[in-house]
């Protein structure tokens, strides 16, 4: 029996570009363990951990928190997942932490979706959600059946600061001067891989199709017919 060696993924996008659906699929279909930065993040600020509290100072700020910290908060996860296929998320977000991540690891591949600006620009405007549940809506494909209302609870939807056009111009400004560099890192080490597209259910089939090149689909049910 031939032993696939452990996958080590990075997966890459603007805030909106479908990350987090094509991380679940990809979850789903090949058992990876999934090690998102912002959850890992949000779960030391919760617990006011000294890492958190330390992070949660600079995001008050509004400062981008330094490569250090989060290379310290990142590499100290992955350590707990040598066993396992792994795919990071969020991170690394400069050239310092991919060059600190390659010291500990080396990284087999990175998926970049490349979706262009302006369709995430309607698409992130477009979202709402319930503040108290976390339900997101969508007006143009998943919107609540009355303008504005959570179907379940009927209070008002709001929209989030982050997806203010303003913002997310900003946002996608940010995320294009702070990556690229990271994207080229990347592209000269032969490790990037972009998928193109407008739509994420058009998209995943060319990922699907890429991964199980390197890893079988454990997914009972749909394997021959990725969704």
């Amino acid at each position: 029996m031939v032993v696939r060696p452990l996958l080590r993924a990075v997966i890459m996008g603007p805030p909106g570009s479908g990350k987090g659906t094509v991380s679940a699929r990809i979850i789903k279909h090949f058992g990876v363990k999934h090690l998102s930065s912002g959850d890992l993040l949000r779960d030391n600020m919760q617990k006011k951990t000294e890492v958190g509290i330390l992070a949660k100072s600079y995001i008050d700020k509004g400062q981008l928190i330094p490569d250090h910290i989060m290379t310290q908060l990142m590499l100290n996860e992955i350590k707990g997942l040598d066993q396992y296929n792994w795919l990071l998320d969020g991170f690394p977000r400069t050239v310092a932490q991919a060059e600190a991540l390659d010291k500990e690891c080396h990284i087999d591949t990175v998926i970049d979706l490349d979706v262009p600006f302006e369709t995430i620009k309607c698409r992130l405007t477009a979202r709402w959600i319930h503040p108290a549940s976390g339900r997101v809506y969508n007006l143009e494909f998943s919107p609540p059946k009355v303008q504005g209302i959570d179907d379940i609870t009927g209070e008002p939807l709001v929209q989030r600061d982050d997806d203010k056009p303003e913002t997310v111009s900003k946002r996608l400004q940010a995320y294009d001067a702070q990556t690229k560099p990271v994207l080229e890192y990347y592209r000269k080490k032969g490790l990037l891989k972009s998928f193109s597209g407008t739509e994420t259910n058009k998209i995943w089939p060319h990922i699907y199709a890429f991964l199980q090149t390197k890893l079988p689909d454990v997914s009972q049910k749909d394997a021959a017919n990725p969704r």
